[in-house]
């Protein structure tokens, strides 16, 4: 059995650590257990509890009432709940509870219901993210399952690639751009969804993915049509400071425009002739947005 300390319930449902204990004391619906230290645990069925007590209250139900009910009544209530423009990001945790129990199907229900109420693309930017990151924070400290996060990323990534496969009809001719993480980068979601908006946006793409040696980069490089190098890097995996890795870009490619996003570009302190750091979401969008023709002349 799993376990959870308060400041890991806190993450995962969006509710307050002192919120959580003023409610302990204040109803017995909910009573956290203890260890010896005194310290509070949650169990993975006390988190799917407060999951759902957390989507019934972020829905406008007040815990006075919520506290009142059975589980059952609270499971119920729960279902009968439907997405809307205006509560949509409260399903994310829908999105846990389903992952605490592998719960393929459950999982995939919530992601159709969100697509189609908000669209694919405000389910990867509002709610697909988001939840990755909740989930992701805490396997960095050793606090939570990486098998669930591991199954929940493969549910999205899959959807993104399905999602991509309906522009594949434009993807004729020579490609025009490279995507790829260096090379230790294995955090690929981002990069298939980037793929996703540039091949929507009608731009022709080589798609690498992760774990790409500057070798294996050349040889994708040396096609004709070839006049971008994107890659997002999360975490600096490559072993050697971010802007030595661009130095060896540019001076391997110095032909290319090379065009670089994601957590892991920030540390960047150095300008490259031909090089677009995109920093922010916003950039990222700008960029897929212009013409593929136009940003080499900029």
């Amino acid at each position: 059995m799993q376990s959870f300390s308060i400041r890991n319930i806190e993450l995962l449902t969006g509710i307050k650590a002192h919120t959580l204990r003023i409610w302990e004391q204040r109803y017995d619906f909910f009573k956290a257990q203890r260890k010896q230290s005194n310290q509070r645990f949650y169990s993975n069925e006390d988190l799917k509890k407060l999951l759902c007590v957390s989507f019934l209250y972020h829905n406008g139900l007040k815990i006075s009432k919520i506290a009142t009910m059975s589980d059952e009544d609270i499971e119920e209530k729960v279902r009968a709940i439907e997405v809307g423009a205006s509560n949509y990001k409260t399903y994310l945790q829908k999105l846990l509870e389903a992952a605490i129990d592998f719960n393929e199907a459950g999982f995939l229900n919530v992601l159709n219901e969100l697509t189609k109420t908000i669209g694919f693309e405000k389910l990867v930017t509002d709610i697909c993210y988001p939840y990755l990151h909740r989930v992701g924070l805490l396997w960095d400290t050793n606090n939570v399952m990486p098998a669930q996060e591991h199954f929940s990323s493969y549910i999205i990534q899959s959807r993104i690639i399905s999602e991509t496969e309906k522009y594949s009809s434009i993807q004729t001719g020579t490609p025009e751009i490279i995507l790829f993480c260096p090379e230790n980068e294995y955090h690929e979601l981002p990069l298939l969804y980037i793929n996703y908006l540039l091949r929507k946006a009608g731009w022709k793409v080589l798609y690498l993915g992760s774990n790409i040696k500057i070798a294996d980069l050349k040889e994708a490089a040396a096609l004709p049509g070839i006049n971008y190098l994107y890659l997002h890097l999360i975490t600096n995996f490559t072993g050697v400071m971010i802007d030595d890795y661009f130095e060896d870009l540019r001076k391997t490619f110095p032909h290319k425009i090379i065009v670089a996003s994601g957590k892991g570009i920030q540390q960047s302190q150095r300008n490259f002739t031909g090089f677009r750091l995109l920093k922010r979401d916003e950039e990222i969008f700008q960029f897929i947005a212009a013409k593929p023709q136009g940003f080499g002349k900029t």
